[in-house]
């Protein structure tokens, strides 16, 4: 039997997700490795994963070869993408993975560069009528703005650059400041994020609302999972709006009753731990889809009210044993499986 070797690309603190592909692989009761990529032997998850690869940055013009060289070497057959820089990338490689076996579960490179502009999703969004926060570029902005407002770049995560706007000073201060910047209204109701997997047809096969009630660093650190039926419907509508293809996740703030999407990001989302462990199998599901199976939707199958409540842990490495294997390295074992 043809092992299932996953590839989960810039590990880096993800050991919950590497476990999470490890587990499915050993439930299924297939042969399989977990492999990682990243650029720092120090990253806790590539000691985590059977075997690790050290890889240029996502922006260098030999990253997308370097994976394939490790796809070929490794006879990977799942690769599973983690962040905004190499999505557009991986996305228009699709094809390429395929034809050395691999499935690359990630959406199309135009999806990935929609999302990754936080102007285009919100003017997508609200053009179909899907709820979404007012959004604006500098010229665009209304003669009486009301504060307070919310400023971050057209492109970019993990909260870099991202401000509260109080008053029209803060406001001119920052449109100097931030590059290529979006003004949004501000939403101050309960935050969520939803957790939704597409098979390679587009269709949600999976959809988990989490409401985030303490964040660190634009991750979850406390929150709960949600059963909340108009949250299922509008992450429904919103696939409607785009076409995904694995893993994806919609981040939106209450106003009043009514839920409104700020950011989507169409990869694996920083709590998808708490959703897999509501019942929500993702990495399971997604070796499935590898394999050609054919899955049926289950929405809304997940345990209600889990908590998740995070804490700092370790991983201990000895500093003569911290080195990666090279991309010389996977091409040996590719002329040693040949």
């Amino acid at each position: 039997m043809m092992p299932m070797n996953v590839l989960v690309t810039a590990a880096s603190r993800r050991v919950a997700l590497i476990q999470a592909f490890q587990a499915a692989i050993d439930t299924l009761g297939l042969p399989g490795r977990v492999i990682a990529t990243d650029v720092n032997a120090y990253s806790p998850a590539v000691h985590v994963a059977d075997r690790a690869y050290a890889v240029p940055l996502a922006i260098d013009p030999g990253y997308i070869e370097a994976l394939l060289d490790i796809c070929r070497a490794e006879r990977i057959r799942l690769v599973v993408p983690t962040i905004d820089d190499e999505l557009t990338a991986v996305g228009e490689a699709r094809e390429r993975f395929r034809q050395v076996g691999a499935f690359a579960a990630c959406s199309s490179a135009a999806t990935a560069a929609a999302c990754n502009d936080k102007y285009e999703t919100c003017t997508r969004l609200a053009a179909r009528g899907i709820p979404a926060a007012l959004t604006y570029l500098p010229h665009e902005l209304p003669a009486s703005s009301v504060f307070p407002m919310f400023i971050k770049p057209r492109v970019g995560r993990g909260a870099v650059g991202a401000h509260v706007l109080q008053d029209a000073r803060d406001m001119a201060y920052f449109l100097d400041r931030v590059e290529s910047p979006i003004v949004q209204e501000y939403l101050t109701g309960p935050e969520f994020t939803i957790d939704v997997l597409c098979d390679g047809r587009g269709r949600p096969i999976s959809i988990v609302p989490r409401e985030r009630v303490v964040v660190r660093s634009g991750v979850i650190d406390r929150g709960r999972t949600v059963k909340s039926r108009p949250l299922i419907e509008l992450a429904e509508r919103v696939c409607e709006a785009f076409v995904f293809t694995g893993a994806l996740n919609i981040q939106c703030r209450m106003r009043g009753s009514e839920a409104r999407v700020f950011e989507i990001n169409p990869r694996f989302s920083g709590g998808i731990d708490l959703t897999i462990a509501a019942g929500a199998d993702f990495p399971g599901l997604l070796v499935q889809m590898a394999l050609g199976r054919r899955l049926m939707p289950r929405i809304g199958e997940f345990r209600d009210d889990l908590w998740i409540c995070k804490y700092e842990t370790a991983v201990f490495v000895q500093g003569s044993d911290r080195q990666l294997a090279t991309l010389a390295d996977a091409r040996l074992r590719e002329s040693e499986v040949a």
